[in-house]
C-alpha cells in the first residue's frame, strides 16, 4: 500500500501530458469549411512559388539565402495547409458519415480516398493543378455534406489573393 501512495504522490507533482483530439462525444459540430480554407492555403503557396523570382547565375550570395527562406516559408505553409486539410477531412469522414450516407452518396468513400491522395500529392510536390483539384474535391465532399443534413449550397468567390469559389450552406427560407 506504501508503494501505491508513493506513486501517487509521484504522479501528483508530474506535470500534465498535453494531448490534441477531437472530442469523439460526438459533439455533432461538423463543418467542411476549415477544410476549403486550407485547401485554399495549399492553392495560394503554390501561386506564391510559381511567382518567386528564380535566381540567376549573377544572384548575390543575400538574394539567393532571401529566394531560399521564401521558398522553404510557402513551402512549410503549403505543407501544412494540406496536412490541415486532411485533419479536418478525417473528422468528418470518420466522425460524421455514416452508413446511411453511404448508402445515399455511393461514391463518398472513393471522393474521400481520391481527396486524401490529393492532398498528400500537394505536400510533396509544387503543383498548381493538383492544388486547385484538391480544392475542387474538399467542395465536393462540402456539397455531399450539406445535402447529407438536406441543406442547399452556393459557391461564392473566396475574395482572397488566390481567387477561387468557397461553398457555403445557403440559409433555409423562414
Amino acid at each position: 500500500m506504501n508503494r501505491f501512495r508513493s506513486w501517487l504522490a509521484a504522479r501528483a507533482f508530474r506535470r500534465p501530458i498535453l494531448v490534441h483530439a477531437h472530442c469523439d462525444v460526438p459533439c455533432g459540430i461538423y463543418d467542411p469549411h476549415t477544410a476549403q480554407i486550407a485547401a485554399l492555403g495549399v492553392v495560394r503557396m503554390n501561386q506564391l512559388i510559381a511567382e518567386l523570382p528564380k535566381p540567376g547565375p549573377q544572384t548575390g550570395p543575400q538574394e539567393l539565402e532571401a529566394y531560399q527562406h521564401k521558398l522553404a516559408r510557402y513551402t512549410h505553409v503549403k505543407e501544412i495547409n494540406a496536412e490541415a486539410c486532411k485533419h479536418e477531412l478525417r473528422i468528418i469522414w470518420g466522425d460524421y458519415f455514416t452508413p446511411e450516407h453511404l448508402q445515399k452518396f455511393p461514391d463518398l468513400h472513393g471522393l474521400f480516398w481520391e481527396t486524401m491522395k490529393l492532398a498528400s500529392k500537394t505536400r510533396q510536390e509544387v503543383n498548381l493543378q493538383a492544388a486547385q483539384d484538391l480544392l475542387a474535391k474538399v467542395q465536393r465532399i462540402a456539397e455531399i455534406f450539406w445535402k447529407s443534413k438536406n441543406v442547399e449550397v452556393r459557391k461564392q468567390p473566396s475574395l482572397q489573393k488566390s481567387g477561387g469559389e468557397l461553398l457555403y450552406p445557403v440559409p433555409a427560407a423562414k
